[in-house]
């Protein structure tokens, strides 16, 4: 017969194996945790987060870059043309073999924030127009004669083809411009200094001039924020255009063959052919405009292309993506979509209906008034992503609260949450997305998330505006790597991810 069991004997067994439950349960639970934070986060080499000194668009990661062109340009549905789009800083860049200094980042996103502050002024402020005649004289006064050798900000440069016989021009993309321009000879008055031969429009059997009393000339009101000048001896009309770090270029409007591809020309295509030229524009020959005015280059090839164009930005400066115009496979099932905001942003500008944003799979405690009140647009040309101070400060907050384990460092312009990963060879960082107004999250890649000045100051990539009445700004460093799409006769604009390397 077994010996009676003693309740002192009875209760160290119960306390031991409660005590190896409750410890099987804690440990669950940790697990459950860390594969949680796994799946919201982003764990990296901090090697990978450095841009190449060598381009790798001729290397295997570029191909799904070439493969998507291709199903874009072999599209028999619809008419599609495809541009490959390069950093202009970086070794991709034709611009990167001209002797000029490069920026500092210190330099890069204190233009950044100059543009920002323009297109601010542009959204907020009734239209004044400028006389083209007013903006040459005072910007001359302020900008340095040798400007143009200095690198502008972070932009993107594509090739296309203007002229007859066709001349080849690297020209700057910007969806938060009309105007589309480059340099002309004789510049009568200045020209900064570019990588290709500046465009003579004189050894053009297409070029012709614009007049004065030309409705086209009108436009220009709009698309540029000045009114337009007219020649005394020719009647030839004449634009001017200024931007946020008072880079200015003021010259003829103009008409003329613009070939993006070998089958895709345009001819009559309206553009500014500059005679007076200053700025920070890095050796790119002008700007390509894919705003929303009547004289874009969205408008002007709506007939061909509905008014749909998308385009990938590269992971770094070291890579490549494209710009691509026509609806030739840029509609496929990855790719979801959010309707433009019809509040009004400008004339210029897409607008999107952002109500909240989400850090390591967390929706942050913000109002979606504090995005409605301001309003957000999509932008190429603007380097950081601009948020209400409220929304930024909750971000902020979260970022931080979850890279604890990572010692903060110095502030990098107007970057305030920046970490020294130079001790480090992977680091960890949540996930970032947005959500839009009619359901869609959109997360953001991993290299959409940080700015890198260097191993041992990397920077949450975000900053806050003066004030939440101020427009948000969704910038480049955030589309990073996703294929951005604009439906603008759809009224939408969709994202996919990872299509460019």
């Amino acid at each position: 017969m077994a010996a009676p069991i003693s309740s002192s004997s009875f209760l160290m067994r119960y306390i031991i194996c409660c005590s190896g439950f409750l410890c099987l349960i804690l440990c669950s639970l940790e697990k459950g945790f860390a594969l949680e934070e796994r799946e919201h986060a982003h764990t990296v080499e901090v090697n990978s987060l450095l841009p190449a000194t060598t381009c790798s668009s001729s290397s295997s990661s570029s191909s799904s870059t070439k493969g998507h062109m291709s199903k874009h340009a072999s599209s028999s549905s619809s008419s599609s043309s495809v541009l490959k789009v390069v950093h202009k800083h970086g070794p991709c860049s034709r611009l990167k073999k001209q002797k000029s200094k490069t920026p500092t980042h210190a330099q890069i996103l204190q233009q950044d924030q100059a543009r920002v502050n323009s297109i601010h002024s542009r959204v907020n402020s009734k239209k004044q127009f400028k006389s083209v005649d007013d903006l040459s004289e005072s910007a001359a006064t302020t900008i340095p004669a040798q400007s143009g050798s200095v690198v502008g900000s972070g932009n993107y440069i594509v090739n296309v083809g203007l002229g007859s016989p066709k001349k080849q021009l690297s020209l700057i993309f910007d969806t938060g411009s009309d105007l589309t321009w480059t340099q002309c000879r004789p510049c009568v008055k200045s020209c900064y200094k570019q990588k290709e031969p500046i465009f003579d429009p004189s050894l053009s059997a297409s070029y012709a001039n614009v007049s004065c009393t030309s409705p086209k000339c009108t436009q220009l009101s709009s698309a540029t924020g000045n009114t337009p000048g007219c020649a005394a001896s020719t009647s030839t009309c004449i634009y001017g255009i200024q931007y946020g770090d008072q880079s200015f270029s003021v010259g003829y409007f103009g008409r003329e063959k613009l070939s993006l591809t070998k089958a895709d020309v345009f001819d009559g295509f309206l553009f500014g052919c500059g005679q007076n030229n200053q700025g920070l524009f890095g050796g790119a020959a002008g700007l390509l405009g894919l705003g929303r005015n009547q004289i874009s280059l969205v408008e002007q090839s709506a007939q061909k292309y509905n008014r749909f164009f998308s385009y990938c930005l590269p992971s770094t400066s070291s890579s490549t993506g494209y710009l691509s115009f026509g609806k030739g496979g840029g509609s496929s099932n990855a790719v979801k979509f959010t309707g433009l905001s019809t509040v009004s942003q400008g004339d210029s500008f897409y607008g999107l209906n952002v109500v909240g944003i989400n850090v390591g799979g967390t929706k942050l405690a913000i109002s979606a008034s504090v995005f409605s009140s301001s309003g957000t647009i999509i932008d190429s040309g603007t380097v950081i992503t601009r948020l209400p101070p409220t929304a930024y400060s909750a971000l902020k907050a979260a970022f931080r609260q979850r890279m604890k384990s990572y010692p903060l460092t110095q502030a990098l312009s107007i970057l305030d949450t920046c970490y020294d990963f130079s001790s480090f060879k992977t680091v960890s960082y949540p996930k970032i997305s947005f959500v839009f107004d009619d359901g869609l999250t959109q997360e953001l890649d991993a290299t959409g998330i940080l700015y890198v000045g260097s191993a041992d100051q990397v920077c949450l990539a975000f900053a806050g505006n003066g004030d939440d009445s101020d427009i948000g700004i969704f910038g480049n460093v955030q589309q990073k790597r996703l294929q951005v799409v604009y439906d603008i006769a759809g009224g939408k604009v969709g994202f996919a991810p990872a299509a460019c390397p």
